[in-house]
C-alpha cells in the first residue's frame, strides 16, 4: 500500500479510534511514515486536529455520495473537483484514496456523528456542514435523500436549527436571502437583526477554524463574507 498522510498532517487524534477509526482500519494505520505524527492524550478525549477534521469530512462525504444509492462517474468527477478546489491536488489524491477504501463499507451515521460531536468544537462541526452542502450542490442535482441525510447529520452534530437554516440559505435558492443567512425573519426589528449578525459573525469567524489549516480557513472566509454581505444588504434596504 502506498504512503499517505501529508494532507492529513500531524493532527490525527480521536479519528484513530471509535467508529471512524474502525472504518479506515489498517489504511489509516499505514498512512503515515512514522507513528510519531499521531497525537493523543493519556486521559480524557483526544485532541481534535486537522487530521480528525479531514477524516470526518471524508467519511461524511462518502455517506452523502451513497445517499441516492448509486454513484456515477459524474459524481466522482465532481468530488474530485471539490477536493482539488478546496484542498489542492494532494488533497484530491488522498481524499479519493480514502473514499475508495470505505466506499463499500457500511457507514453508520449516528455513531460517527456522535464521535465527532464529542471530540470536535462547534465551529469545526459547522464548517463540516458547509463543506457537505457545497459537495451536495456541486452537481446541481440534490435529491431528497441527500437533503434528509444532511438534516440528520446537522441534528446529530448538535448544530442548532437557526444556524442550520443559515447554512442552507447559502446554497439553495428557495432559502437564499439575506434574512435567512442571518437566521432571522424579514419582520424582525433592527435590534434583533444587529444581534443576529453579531452572533453569526462571531460563530463563523475564520480564525475559529484556523488551526485546521489554511485551506479550511479560506473556505470559512467565504461564508464569513456571505454573512457580511447579507447584513450590508439588509442595512441598505432599511437605511441603517
Amino acid at each position: 500500500m502506498g504512503k499517505y498522510g501529508k494532507w492529513i498532517g500531524a493532527g490525527l487524534g480521536f479519528a484513530m479510534g471509535g467508529p471512524i477509526g474502525a472504518l479506515f482500519g489498517f489504511f489509516i494505520g499505514s498512512a503515515f511514515d512514522s507513528p510519531a505524527v499521531i497525537q493523543t492524550t493519556q486521559e480524557g478525549p483526544t485532541t481534535s486536529g486537522r487530521g480528525d477534521f479531514l477524516c470526518s469530512l471524508v467519511v461524511l462525504a462518502t455517506a452523502l455520495m451513497k445517499a441516492d444509492e448509486k454513484i456515477t462517474r459524474n459524481e466522482l468527477d465532481y468530488v474530485k473537483t471539490f477536493f482539488r478546489e478546496n484542498f489542492g491536488p494532494e488533497g484530491e489524491r488522498e481524499a479519493l484514496a480514502m473514499i475508495k477504501e470505505i466506499m463499500h463499507k457500511e457507514i453508520r451515521i449516528e455513531p460517527v456523528c456522535i464521535q465527532i460531536r464529542q471530540n470536535m468544537n462547534i465551529h469545526a462541526r459547522i464548517q463540516l456542514l458547509y463543506f457537505l452542502f457545497g459537495l451536495a450542490k456541486a452537481d446541481g442535482n440534490v435529491c431528497n435523500r441527500e437533503i434528509g441525510l444532511l438534516d440528520r447529520i446537522a441534528d446529530l452534530l448538535g448544530v442548532d436549527p437557526t444556524t442550520y437554516r443559515s447554512i442552507k440559505s447559502m446554497y439553495y435558492d428557495d432559502l437564499n436571502s439575506a434574512y435567512s443567512i442571518l437566521g432571522v425573519d424579514s419582520s424582525a426589528d433592527n435590534e434583533t437583526i444587529k444581534k443576529a449578525y453579531r452572533k453569526m459573525a462571531m460563530e463563523n469567524h475564520p480564525d475559529k477554524v484556523s488551526y485546521l489549516g489554511e485551506d479550511v480557513r479560506k473556505a470559512a472566509e467565504k461564508k464569513f463574507t456571505a454573512i457580511n454581505q447579507a447584513y450590508e444588504k439588509i442595512k441598505k434596504q432599511r437605511g441603517l
